[in-house]
């Protein structure tokens, strides 16, 4: 995983409810354990027609939404099936940072432990970006919070542990074997 400290991007907007796991990344596309080129079938069934062309209207191919890599949802974004590879395509897409009011539990543990940044607002900040896409944020991981243009910071919960991980690149298993040394220690003295 890559170390986010903070992210400054332009917003990308999708303010439909309810994105399931299935739309993110549909389960035709999960027989790869590889997260390489899962970007290009991110959200494959509303990016391209029955052909595998690119739909003109999706957000995601129009120009302005190129180089973003905050995606801003409607309500309840990564609800559905476990799928890990939901995370995997917004990563391989580009983007580092998903904002919404509602995120489902089990997409926001796996964006965590993949390096992908869920981010709870209130509904006032929710409205003013849905109300603004392609605005410049700025996302600070150290003091956990959002700065809109020209508005005072907004703070946003996160685990500590998860903000730790995130913060130096590592996933739950990196962490741990950052420990070995002490581990082996506390092992020797316990069988002593």
């Amino acid at each position: 995983m890559k170390p986010i400290t903070s992210i400054s991007s332009r917003t990308v907007v999708m303010p439909s409810t309810n994105i399931d796991t299935d739309q993110i990344i549909p389960g035709r596309f999960l027989t790869t354990t590889t997260k390489e080129g899962l970007g290009q079938q991110l959200f494959a069934d509303w990016r391209y027609d029955a052909n595998g062309t690119p739909r003109a209207d999706f957000i995601l191919n129009q120009p302005e939404a190129q180089g973003c890599r905050i995606l801003v949802a409607g309500r309840n974004v990564g609800c559905g099936s476990s799928r890990e590879h939901a995370p995997w395509a917004l990563l391989d897409y580009g983007f580092q940072a998903v904002i919404s009011t509602e995120i489902a539990d089990i997409f926001r543990n796996n964006s965590l432990k993949n390096g992908l940044l869920p981010i709870v607002v209130d509904a006032a900040t929710h409205a003013w970006l849905i109300a603004n896409p392609g605005a410049e944020v700025h996302i600070d991981l150290q003091t956990a919070t959002l700065t809109l243009p020209g508005q005072a910071p907004v703070a946003f919960p996160i685990d500590a542990f998860a903000r730790y991980c995130l913060m130096n690149g590592v996933d739950e298993l990196g962490f741990l074997l950052s420990k070995n040394e002490a581990i082996e220690a506390y092992e020797k003295r316990r069988v002593a």
